[in-house]
């Protein structure tokens, strides 16, 4: 699966533990990341500076379903089930 472009769920639901520019303690669940524009696309996507996570992380109709809001309401249950 393709991420759907202007989705930026997984720019919000999941924490992120590791420094982010701009977020040097990382991103709490629920937070939209400093780099998620307006149009929910990440601002450093090809960026260097683009925690290792964000790279890794693939998009998949498991975790993200068939919209937006599926994807921020899944993603979201996986934080609360995994932390």
């Amino acid at each position: 699966m393709d991420c759907r472009p202007g989705c930026g769920a997984c720019c919000v639901a999941p924490s992120i533990s590791s420094s982010i520019p701009g977020m040097p303690h990382g991103k709490p669940a629920g937070e939209r990341c400093v780099h998620l524009t307006e149009s929910n696309l990440c601002a450093i996507f090809e960026s260097p500076l683009r925690p290792q996570v964000c790279g890794a992380f693939r998009a998949d109709i498991d975790l993200c379903g068939g919209s937006r809001e599926d994807a921020i309401r899944m993603l979201g249950w996986l934080e609360r089930e995994t932390a």
